[in-house]
């Protein structure tokens, strides 16, 4: 606590100030997508999102799909970089140019579009996995496989990530 009594926050790393734990997206969900391409999004996801989002395309062969207010932050980052850099080019097309507008229909799904669902080679089965600001939507093979080799390198992940104070 600080002088005044109030909670400090000075030796917290900013990564784990949450400035509304309401809509932070935490959790990992196998669903299945229909043959139409719909995706049930998680109830609690679902609140979150207040009936829109926006997906795109992600990394890893993955899907990122963002709540608009999200969305616009990354959005408007995106169209401050500059152009005269091939890699910010690419990147700014990768998310953008790939990017849906979605609406959660009164089942809570969602659509994405087969250009995505190839992207992502994303067949029947799906993981969506929560990851603070945004939610991954993978195959379930694609995460299997990126879990793993992910679950292997933890200790040194670990000790990367500290060696940068988180």
């Amino acid at each position: 606590m600080g002088i005044s009594g109030a909670l400090s926050t000075d030796c917290i790393p900013p990564v784990f100030i949450i400035n509304n734990p309401e809509q932070m997206f935490i959790g990992e969900y196998t669903l299945s997508i229909d043959e139409k391409g719909r995706l049930s999004i998680p109830v609690k996801f679902r609140n979150d999102l207040k009936g829109k989002a926006v997906v795109t395309r992600g990394l890893d062969s993955s899907l990122f799909l963002y709540s608009q207010n999200e969305w616009l932050k990354l959005a408007e980052k995106l169209a401050a970089l500059p152009i005269s850099k091939a890699n910010t080019r690419a990147f700014s097309r990768l998310m953008l140019a790939g990017a849906m507008d979605c609406e959660i229909d009164k089942a809570g799904r969602i659509n994405i579009p087969d250009y995505l669902r190839e992207f992502a080679k994303i067949n029947k089965k799906v993981v969506v996995a929560g990851l603070y600001n945004r939610i991954e939507i993978w195959s379930e093979q694609a995460w299997t496989k990126y879990k793993k080799a992910t679950e292997k390198d933890s200790n040194d992940i670990a000790e990367q990530l500290g060696e940068i104070g988180v």
